[in-house]
């Protein structure tokens, strides 16, 4: 028996999750609520275990149910970006230029500078693609990736954007608190990011890398990416490691201050890597030189 159960019965469970109850998930899929009821009955006999808990009003999901939900919702994402590259092959006359990029770089560096770029080519469009993959791929479709690491990838022309620096940083009210204490890490609460990327920098390897300590990094507040680690910082909860690709416009407008420790050159640095297969060449080649000028002022 094939393992994978029926895709509408998939898509109902979807639907459910997304319009928040069985009775809304009916109406939008325009079947009576005992037709929703039915697959998801037929679901669970499929997979073998209960997917909603049905003890609470409204019924929640289990343990099963969040599993199978995050792989439904993951696969989806990935079959829309799948279909986005299909529709990109068969459109190769499209002015347009897709570059992608990590969640925390397109929301901290590049987009704020797109608005610069708008002014300066009206004509063109920049289809911003952001991804969970530290290492954006040149998929189909997808003219520029913007990466950090060394440089060396065989997939696209290589150019040099910027060179990172880390240096920690915290709100200016909360580097005020710092200097009313003892002005040491030990009263500080650290602020980490929880990544299995060793390309990027953690409290420990920072600590390490200066020589410090840290006492009070027991009592650090963690996440699982920069874009909430920035927010918390920005919030005054603590002191977080910033990176320029990442934290360097609100250092430069005063939103977080330099928390008085030194900073650190890593090897790795940001590029922008365009594609071979880039349909639109001459444009992709205009974006990259327009982004290598910004990252220089």
């Amino acid at each position: 028996m094939d393992r994978l159960p029926p895709l509408r019965l998939l898509h109902v469970f979807e639907t459910v999750h997304r319009t928040g109850s069985p009775s809304r998930a009916a109406t939008e899929l325009n079947v009576s609520l005992s037709a929703v009821s039915q697959s998801l009955k037929q679901l669970e006999d499929h997979i073998g275990t209960s997917l909603l808990d049905r003890s609470t009003r409204p019924a929640g999901f289990t343990e099963a149910g969040e599993i199978l939900l995050n792989a439904v919702v993951e696969n989806r994402e990935r079959l829309n970006d799948a279909l986005e590259d299909i529709r990109a092959l068969s459109d190769p006359s499209s002015a347009a230029v897709t570059l992608a990029c990590t969640i925390g770089f397109a929301t901290y560096w590049l987009m704020p500078r797109l608005e610069a770029f708008y002014l300066d080519h009206p004509d063109l469009a920049v289809n911003v693609q952001s991804t969970s993959q530290e290492v954006p791929r040149l998929g189909p479709g997808v003219d520029i990736a913007m990466r950090y690491g060394d440089g060396a990838w065989s997939d696209g022309a290589v150019e040099l954007l910027f060179e990172e620096r880390i240096e920690p940083v915290c709100a200016p009210e909360y580097l005020e608190r710092i200097k009313a204490d003892d002005g040491s890490l030990a009263s500080s609460f650290l602020i980490h990011v929880e990544t299995d990327d060793r390309r990027w920098v953690s409290w420990p390897d920072y600590l390490n890398r200066t020589g410090l300590k840290a006492a009070g990094s027991a009592k650090g507040l963690r996440f699982t990416n920069y874009v909430q680690a920035a927010q918390a910082a920005l919030s005054g909860h603590g002191i977080m490691l910033g990176w320029r690709s990442i934290t360097g416009d609100y250092s430069e407008k005063g939103l977080l201050a330099p928390a008085g420790l030194p900073p650190l050159t890593p090897k790795d640095a940001y590029h922008a890597v365009l594609s071979h297969r880039s349909r639109n060449k001459a444009t992709a080649e205009l974006v990259v030189s327009w982004l290598k000028q910004v990252a220089s002022e």
